[in-house]
């Protein structure tokens, strides 16, 4: 029934700051039919402002958007010198490696990269 996520909405008291932070600061391209989207592969992410629509904002912390990198370490060194606040620690999973961040309305976001091979579910 359902074939695919058309948008990832991300909630922001400032629209423009928020863009700026995926544009500029992560390198997502932007959308070129809509300021407030921009492209992670090929889902759409689209901020989006609650308080236009009646609604207090609330930072998402259950909703984790993991953002695929060749290298965890190097791609967290980067967002770390542009301003980046990362929390905690990177991680081994023992399938992968992983450092959770911050948007600048403190929405999670995580740096995500599967070293391990996926287990063929045939198998057991």
């Amino acid at each position: 029934m359902i074939s695919k996520v058309d948008s990832v909405g991300v909630p922001s008291r400032d629209a423009k700051r928020s863009r700026e932070f995926y544009v500029e600061t992560l390198g997502l391209p932007p959308d070129e039919h809509a300021w407030n989207e921009f492209w992670v592969g090929q889902t759409c992410f689209a901020i989006w402002e609650p308080a236009q629509f009646g609604t207090e904002f609330e930072p998402q912390k259950n909703g984790i958007a993991l953002f695929q990198v060749e290298d965890v370490a190097t791609a967290r060194n980067e967002l770390e010198a542009k301003g980046v606040e990362f929390i905690g620690d990177t991680f081994d999973t023992g399938v992968c490696h992983m450092a959770n961040f911050v948007d600048p309305d403190g929405n999670e976001l995580v740096l995500h990269k599967r070293y391990a091979p996926y287990r063929d579910s045939s198998s057991g």
